[in-house]
């Protein structure tokens, strides 16, 4: 028996001998740390995605005024610059 199988056979045991109060407040606090981190990888795909949008916003920003000075080169260079960044 390798010492990994060992470890996991004392903690069941261990669990099986824990009064139900205890139990469910290991489990909850099991529940919890899942949930942050759940929340922490969404709060970063979150800050990905408003980074990406202020990009977009900014890319519609400086193609707006060149398109009223019809300033077609300038329009050519801000698409470029944002294709390299995607």
């Amino acid at each position: 028996m390798s010492a990994h199988d060992l470890k996991a056979r004392l903690r069941a045991q261990a669990r099986d001998r824990l009064p139900a109060p205890v139990v469910e407040r290991v489990r909850a606090r099991a529940r919890l740390h899942e949930r942050v981190r759940v929340l922490e990888a969404e709060v970063q795909e979150n800050r990905q995605l408003n980074r990406r949008i202020a990009e977009l916003a900014d890319v519609v920003t400086e193609l707006l005024v060149p398109l009223e000075a019809r300033d077609q080169a300038r329009v050519e260079e801000v698409l470029a610059r944002y294709r390299e960044g995607l």
